[in-house]
């Protein structure tokens, strides 16, 4: 989206919240405090639980409410419009081609010419850059598979109870349940954690890592967040520098490999407040050590028994949060836009179990 695109569609959002609020007997936003705005829209979000079969999780909670809060940032005189993330490029994802460039071509008979891509075939193009997760694009068992064939898919269970036959009734199905499709646009207030800062004391957080409860409420404080917190229907953004790791081309493919990431009572912590994304600068949501992927390492201290990715596991399918992975946060995080404006709109592929998105921020720059 060109600049001055992006700065009408900002003002026409702004306009349509202040609208909003100004419906619901409310002030401006432009006019209000933060804290007023969470005051007055909080009484107005949505209560789970949600309706049997719900298929949205957490995201239930966007709309007037959310779309009220980012009023706020968009009606701010000195809002700056930051991008979430980095450009897609086949040589950024340790060789695996997300597109596959097409010869210019042209019509016979015309005067037009063109050009195009198609689809790589070694990539899974929702799972490259920056992305976000379907609620269906993670399962269980109720006990530890023993490894021995075949893998029993038709036991998995998914978010809202949903079983194998209901979400992938065949192996060549696409997601009947819970696919990415059926995620809305996310409209809603950002709080942004850099725990680069925090936990890594400016430095980044190294492989196996995590950011545990106790982290988030420091870096809150820290950041003149205590008395804000996490409120309902919050997007979460956790800094941890990994990204800085992310280079093009992926030479040294280090950052696929490992990273930090969220402790298990970090994502509890996180679904008790309900919110409705959680955004990282890494590949995963949850802690990888060096050599856990290839199995010459286990998981990260305190992860529990057989669910090594436990944190993804508690945000997705039990609480109904959607991750979204390799998300850009440095700017934001230099410019220290602790709370924003986010808006994340995934690719509406049917069935698919994630997507690309470009995720932006709208928040003031504190100098």
């Amino acid at each position: 989206m060109h600049i001055t695109e992006a700065s009408i569609l900002f003002r026409r959002l702004a306009a349509v919240a202040v609208a909003l609020l100004a419906g619901l007997g409310a002030a401006p936003a432009a006019a209000m405090e933060p804290w007023q705005v969470l005051a007055q829209t909080r009484k107005r979000m949505p209560q789970p639980p949600w309706p049997e079969g719900d298929e949205r999780g957490m995201a239930n909670q966007i709309g007037p409410a959310t779309w009220a809060r980012c009023a706020w940032h968009l009606g701010q005189a000195k809002a700056k419009s930051y991008e979430l993330s980095d450009a897609r490029s086949n040589r950024t994802f340790a060789g695996a081609s997300v597109q596959a460039p097409k010869p210019s071509a042209g019509l016979p008979g015309t005067v037009h010419g063109f050009n195009g891509e198609s689809p790589g075939h070694e990539a899974a193009a929702g799972a490259q850059g920056a992305q976000m997760d379907a609620l269906g694009h993670f399962a269980f068992l109720r006990e530890p598979w023993d490894g021995k064939p075949s893998f029993p898919a038709q036991r998995l269970r998914y978010y809202g109870g949903f079983t194998q036959a209901e979400v992938k009734p065949t192996p060549e199905s696409p997601l009947e349940r819970l696919g990415v499709d059926k995620a809305p646009p996310i409209v809603t207030s950002a709080v942004l954690l850099d725990a680069k800062a925090k936990r890594g004391n400016g430095q980044a957080m190294r492989a196996g890592d995590v950011v545990t409860r106790k982290d988030i409420d420091a870096m809150l404080r820290a950041q003149g967040l205590g008395k804000r917190g996490i409120q309902p229907g919050d997007v979460v953004y956790v800094r941890t520098g990994w990204g800085e790791r992310r280079h093009d081309p992926d030479a040294a493919k280090q950052y696929y490999a490992e990273a930090p990431g969220l402790a298990y009572d970090a994502a509890q912590y996180l679904g008790e407040r309900r919110v409705v994304a959680v955004g990282l600068d890494t590949p995963f949501i949850d802690a990888v050590p060096d050599g856990m992927l290839s199995g010459k390492a286990g998981a990260a201290a305190d992860t529990p028994a057989a669910m090594p990715f436990a944190a993804y596991h508690h945000l997705v399918t039990q609480m109904g949060i959607h991750p979204i992975e390799n998300a850009k946060l440095d700017e934001l995080a230099n410019d220290r836009v602790w709370t924003s404006c986010t808006m994340i709109m995934p690719l509406r592929d049917g069935g698919a179990a994630a997507a690309a998105v470009r995720p932006v921020a709208i928040g003031v720059p504190r100098q």
